[in-house]
């Protein structure tokens, strides 16, 4: 696959706590010159990324991040309110301790919620697969669909593992025709990026792949 095609699925991320904005500036600049699907930066940002990229490029930020145990409430307001700085998507992570209680209904309402806030702007649903079992992972993919969300996402990359072939496949097996996967969290090469992307993802998260480019290009090779 062309390193472009790759590129063009990649939601260029920046998470971290000590993130500044030289730092956020710097990936926005690698998001407009290598043309990537997004640039996906913390909330506090949000408003100031959007003043500075304008209609170059998507703006994704992230709701309940990294732990998704907030009140529904909580996530709701931090949805609209990241909507208002200028977010064009919105990342957000399910309650995990919902999961673990088998209260898929509640996690189906919120993500309900949270859709009915993006309205016609793109809502992806943070799932953390790395803390829950295969049947767990079912049943989210059965709330993500039936709640209206654009895409399901593996991981946030703060836990103890990230995206996995394995959790791919298994998602294109029980979601919804509406629904699209991002895989994010540890994809470090463009081989793997490659395969996820053969498998069904049409979303990368990673802040790896354009230092690969970059790298590659400052090498010449």
């Amino acid at each position: 696959m062309d390193v472009k095609e790759i590129l063009k699925h990649v939601d260029h991320t920046l998470l971290t706590q000590t993130a500044t904005w030289a730092e956020i500036r710097q990936i926005c600049d690698d998001a407009v010159k290598y043309g990537t699907a997004s640039v996906c930066i913390p909330p506090a940002y949000v408003k100031q990324v959007k003043e500075y990229v304008k209609d170059q490029m998507q703006v994704c930020t992230v709701i309940g991040f990294p732990n998704g145990y907030m009140t529904t409430a909580t996530k709701e307001f931090e949805t609209k309110d990241a909507l208002a700085n200028g977010a064009d998507e919105i990342d957000m992570v399910i309650n995990i301790g919902w999961a673990k209680d088998g209260r898929f209904d509640a996690i189906e309402e919120e993500i309900r919620t949270l859709k009915k806030a993006c309205g016609s702007k793109i809502l992806k649903v943070i799932i953390e697969t790395c803390l829950l079992t295969d049947e767990e992972k079912i049943k989210i993919c059965e709330a993500v669909t039936a709640a209206g969300a654009d895409y399901i996402k593996t991981s946030t990359g703060f836990s103890k593992a990230g995206a996995t072939f394995e959790d791919i496949k298994l998602f294109s097996e029980h979601i919804g025709p509406n629904v699209k996967m991002k895989a994010a969290g540890g994809i470090s090469s463009l081989d793997d990026a490659e395969k996820f992307l053969s498998l069904g993802a049409d979303r990368l998260g990673t802040s790896r792949i354009v230092k690969i480019v970059k790298q590659e290009e400052a090498t010449g090779y």
